[in-house]
C-alpha cells in the first residue's frame, strides 16, 4: 500500500505561484524620515550580553556554548572586521573586531553581506529601509555575541536591483 500522497500546498504557497511579491504591484508609500543616516529603531543587547558572560565566568555555561563562532563569521572577522577599541570580555586578546551585516528586500542580491561601518551613510541614502547586524568577534577564542540592530534608509521604498549577470552564472554552476 502506498503512503499518504503529498499534498499540492507546501507551506502558504499553492503550487504554480510564487511566494515572491508581484513586480505590478504598487509600492506602499514612502515613510517619513529626517535623517536617512540616524539608526531608527536600535536595539542594545547589553544586558543579554552581561548575563551570558555572568553565566559563563560563574560556572553555569560551557566555553563550547559561547565560544562557537561559524567559520565564515571568523574570516568576515579577519578580513572585513572593524577593530572594536576593546579587549574580548572571555579572552582578553586585543584581536577584538566587530562585523556589520546589512539585510533587506530593498537590497536584492546585496543583502546579507558584510559593509563597513563607512558604507553604511552612502547605503541609507540609496535605499528605502535596511536593517543592520553588528556582531562582535574574537579570532582567537572564539567568542562571538550579536550586540546591537538598528533600520537605516530614506523611507523611499524601491525595487531590489537586479542580480548582476556574473552572479547568476555563479549561482548555476553551484
Amino acid at each position: 500500500m502506498a503512503g499518504p500522497r503529498k499534498s499540492a500546498i507546501r507551506g502558504s504557497v499553492a503550487r504554480g505561484q510564487s511566494s515572491k511579491p508581484s513586480k505590478n504591484l504598487p509600492l506602499p508609500p514612502a515613510e517619513p524620515v529626517k535623517d536617512p543616516t540616524a539608526p531608527r529603531s536600535p536595539i542594545d543587547y547589553a544586558l543579554q550580553r552581561r548575563a551570558s558572560l555572568y553565566a559563563f565566568f560563574n560556572g553555569g555555561m560551557l566555553s563550547s556554548e559561547f565560544c562557537d563562532a561559524d567559520p565564515y563569521l571568523l574570516k568576515a572577522a579577519k578580513f572585513h572586521g572593524e577593530p572594536a577599541g576593546e579587549k574580548c570580555p572571555v579572552c582578553r586578546d586585543t584581536e577584538f573586531m566587530h562585523v556589520t551585516y546589512v539585510y533587506g528586500d530593498q537590497l536584492g542580491p546585496y543583502s546579507g553581506r558584510v559593509r563597513q561601518t563607512e558604507d553604511l551613510p552612502e547605503l541609507s541614502r540609496s535605499f528605502g529601509e535596511f536593517k543592520v547586524y553588528v556582531v562582535e568577534v574574537c579570532q582567537r577564542c572564539h567568542w562571538n555575541f550579536l550586540i546591537k540592530t538598528y533600520v537605516l534608509g530614506d523611507g523611499v521604498p524601491r525595487r531590489a536591483p537586479r542580480t548582476p549577470r556574473d552572479l547568476i552564472e555563479l549561482e548555476g554552476n553551484a
